[in-house]
């Protein structure tokens, strides 16, 4: 069904590479398991930085730097209210974002082996011919000794 589903797709225009660019800084922003708990947390309105530890199982000073990242970035918005600072989403479109996680079909995804444990995301390697990819995505080549054979 996935095959199916991803040659269907496949049809579809291509992506222009200045959306492209601000999609990958969006996934960099977001790119971070406790930023999208904190965005997730917040779907329903504002937030004080309390409530948000209690829905992550956070400390306060973690919760508050990822919070710090989102707001620097506009995701998000604070106010004061006495000692509580409350946080809200400001840039709607992260939402929609969420609701593409929840609609990836996971399971598949691991039961065809494409995922990779976050341990190891340091390595990905080429799940057609299990190479180590190259910082850039590419397949590495065969490296050549600098030495002279001999």
């Amino acid at each position: 069904m996935a095959i199916s589903r991803l040659q269907s797709d496949s049809r579809r225009l291509p992506i222009d590479g200045r959306a492209l660019d601000r999609a990958a800084r969006v996934i960099k922003i977001l790119g971070h398991p406790l930023r999208l708990r904190l965005i997730e947390a917040l779907e329903g309105g504002e937030r004080h930085v309390a409530q948000l530890q209690a829905a992550t199982a956070m400390g306060q000073a973690v919760v508050s730097q990822q919070l710090g990242i989102l707001r620097s970035h506009g995701v998000v918005d604070a106010r004061r209210d006495g000692p509580r600072v409350y946080y809200r989403i400001v840039e709607p479109r992260v939402i929609k974002i969420l609701d593409c996680i929840r609609d990836c079909d996971i399971p598949e995804l691991a039961a065809i082996g494409t995922l990779v444990p976050l341990g190891e995301l340091g390595r990905l390697t080429d799940i057609s011919e299990r190479r180590p990819l190259a910082p850039d995505g590419s397949a590495d080549r065969p490296r050549r000794s600098a030495r002279p054979a001999g």
